[in-house]
């Protein structure tokens, strides 16, 4: 029996494990195989509090990794395949494990909707990006791209004209989605220039992006297109397969907590962009697992001291 299971091992899970572990409770991170979430995407992480001259997302990791062991947590790299929430003890399963905690933290972040086109995987941190406000400033005075026609596409393409010398936004419908209010922003900005009814066939590069092919979805026509960066923005997953029939979800699956992280069962926290549709920061993750914890400190008080407070 832990006292605390906390699911995910990115800036909010990691975070949570520290705050647990100088709590003393001893927490279990179950990181997944793909250690470290999103943040592990970012070359030069310049914008978390504390590293002025910017840190590599996989270091930030490892430091956070690091700080947690330290004060006691235990991390396996194993992946969690079932949950059961509903209980008193909350029960975890992995492939070949079966453990019981009576608090979970959940921390398991979304994961950015890919292109799936020949080039994205190879060129991520190399001039493929989803993150304007993390990866924006290294395209100072360059040609980037903006692929996606919602509110995300148009808020993060009007952030990149803050460095880049021009924004292509390609939409493979020939009007956007986004509201009225920024789309024009985007089309009265001068940097900002649309190509319509196209998509990405294939990304192209030396050490980095140069290139890309695209192709018109009326017409048939390819073309190679220059640019030095694409930033894409064509939504996110939640990542809940393992809990959506136990947690509440909002319209767009993203958990639904309280103010104090607290779901709609007793016991069960959640954190990060698994909750948050609207940052998804590194910073604010972080936030919301120092939260989480504090949050199953009490939780675990109340239960050793007075009678279980379930829903």
């Amino acid at each position: 029996m832990k006292d605390v299971i906390i699911i995910g091992s990115g800036p909010s899970g990691l975070t949570a494990a520290i705050y647990a572990a100088r709590a003393n409770l001893k927490p279990l991170v179950l990181a997944g195989m793909e250690r470290g979430g999103q943040i592990t995407l970012t070359e030069d992480l310049e914008n978390f509090p504390g590293f002025p001259e910017g840190i590599g997302g996989f270091d930030m990791y490892q430091l956070l990794e690091k700080q947690a062991i330290k004060f006691g947590a235990e991390i396996v790299y194993d992946v969690v395949t079932s949950v059961d929430l509903k209980g008193q003890v909350k029960k975890v399963k992995t492939a070949d494990r079966e453990y019981e905690a009576k608090v979970i933290i959940i921390a398991t972040g979304s994961t950015p909707k890919r292109l799936g086109v020949p080039g994205e995987n190879k060129y991520i941190g190399h001039g493929v990006s989803y993150c304007a406000t993390c990866d924006g400033f290294f395209f100072s005075g360059k040609q980037v791209v903006v692929v996606g026609g919602g509110n995300s596409a148009l808020d993060e393409g009007l952030f990149l004209t803050r460095y880049a010398a021009k924004v292509t936004i390609i939409h493979r419908r020939d009007r956007l989605r986004a509201d009225a209010i920024l789309q024009k922003r985007a089309t009265e900005n001068e940097k900002i220039e649309f190509i319509w009814d196209t998509v990405v066939e294939e990304i192209t590069g030396d050490e980095t992006v140069n290139s890309l092919k695209l192709k018109n979805v009326k017409t048939g026509a390819q073309t190679d297109f220059p640019v030095d960066g694409i930033f894409v923005f064509i939504g996110h997953y939640p990542n809940v397969d393992l809990f959506k029939d136990q947690v509440t979800l909002d319209e767009q699956n993203y958990i639904v907590t309280d103010r104090y992280t607290k779901t709609n069962i007793a016991g069960v926290f959640a954190c990060g962009d698994v909750q948050d549709p609207v940052y998804r920061q590194a910073i604010t993750s972080a936030g919301t697992g120092c939260q989480a914890a504090m949050e199953a400190e009490k939780y675990v008080a109340h239960m050793e001291g007075m009678a279980y407070p379930g829903k």
